[in-house]
């Protein structure tokens, strides 16, 4: 892998959030593209922003995060999304996108990036946890209202 043709930037516009659905789906497996445009749409409204990875000028990798404050982070960034291609996997490129949100982060005054993790995803926990140095520091619960 030559390291230039490895590049990251942020996705600001429709037809970029198009480009990106095709590994965003590997991740949120139940959207179809409509409903994940929708979805984009509002969110980024709201603060959210995509990342991509890009492997000579393909996106491999994305992630999907957002600038909050709260009373236990204080100011953070959460992460909502962080998928990599399942053909481009084990290439460090979730890693090197991780690290691209800890230094936007950081330069956004958040000392923070905080994610959830599906309870069946081991291979993402390990790579959290091993890898990146997170910890596991609380469970996210829902109900459906």
């Amino acid at each position: 892998m030559i390291e230039d043709s490895i590049t990251i930037k942020e996705l600001t516009e429709e037809e970029q959030w198009k480009d990106a659905f095709l590994v965003m789906k590997q991740l949120r497996t139940d959207l179809d593209e409509k409903k994940y445009l929708q979805l984009i749409k509002e969110m980024y409204t709201e603060g959210y922003k995509m990342f991509a990875l890009l492997e000579k000028g393909k996106i491999v990798a994305v992630t999907g995060v957002i600038q909050l404050t709260n009373l236990y982070y204080g100011r953070h960034i959460w992460v909502y999304d962080l998928i990599t291609d399942e053909s481009k996997r084990s290439k460090g490129y979730g890693e090197k996108l991780l690290l691209h949100v800890q230094t936007w982060g950081n330069e956004n005054g958040c000392g923070i990036v905080a994610l959830s993790s599906g309870i069946s995803r081991a291979d993402a926990h390990r790579f959290y946890e091993n890898k990146m140095g997170y910890t596991k520091s609380s469970y996210a619960f829902r109900s459906q209202v």
